[in-house]
């Protein structure tokens, strides 16, 4: 058995409150919850009753507020379940959630990574796609295939060096300057190379 040593009002939601046993967060829950449960400080719980209260009767707003945050932009599956989480939801909830938004296909990582990766790659290269992805939680087979289907990194590469190079004069000190920006942007050295050999040629026309 567990203590129940604190149930405080959320300073963003006034119709929430957190639950904390033995004296740490354990998760969030609806003031009209609480109440029905008869919730209070010093009340001696299994953790596994609290699961139980939030999945019953918190699934239906999680989804929804799951739903509104994805209006404004696709996500991928951790970064939907690092928002439920940070909004107090324990893992049996997160988990309902996710299944729903799965089955309704609100997310999928594929999708999200082919999405990112055909709009990034205009001005950036494979190595920053991933980098980027992977820290939006996608997975390394999503992000290796959305890689796969990109096509013109070489094209994109010359494009963000004409871009660096406006204004300036093809000086050593400024290509080598070029050069070490396209890397920072995420292309290959190849691919940096070739950039700036087509850059050469084409000033020699």
């Amino acid at each position: 058995m567990s203590e129940i040593t604190a149930i405080t009002p959320q300073v963003k939601d006034k119709e929430r409150c957190n639950v904390y046993v033995d004296g740490r967060f354990y998760c969030g829950l609806k003031l009209e919850t609480a109440v029905r449960y008869r919730l209070r400080a010093g009340q001696q719980v299994e953790p596994s009753f609290l699961d139980e209260i939030q999945l019953e009767n918190e699934k239906a707003q999680a989804l929804d507020k799951a739903l509104t945050h994805l209006s404004a932009s696709m996500k991928t599956e951790r970064a939907m379940r690092d928002f439920l989480r940070k909004k107090g939801y324990v893992d049996a909830v997160c988990d309902y959630v996710l299944e729903k938004l799965r089955e309704y296909s609100f997310v999928d990582d594929a999708a999200y990574c082919a999405q990112y990766a055909e709009s990034a790659s205009k001005n950036k290269g494979a190595r920053l796609i991933a980098y980027e992805l992977r820290k939006k939680g996608a997975g390394d087979e999503a992000i290796a295939a959305a890689l796969d289907g990109l096509e013109g990194e070489d094209e994109a590469a010359r494009r963000v060096l004409e871009k660096y190079m406006r204004g300036k004069q093809p000086t050593r000190e400024v290509l080598a300057k070029a050069y070490r920006h396209l890397l920072s942007k995420g292309f290959g050295h190849d691919v940096a190379k070739d950039a700036l050999a087509s850059l050469r040629e084409d000033d020699e026309q």
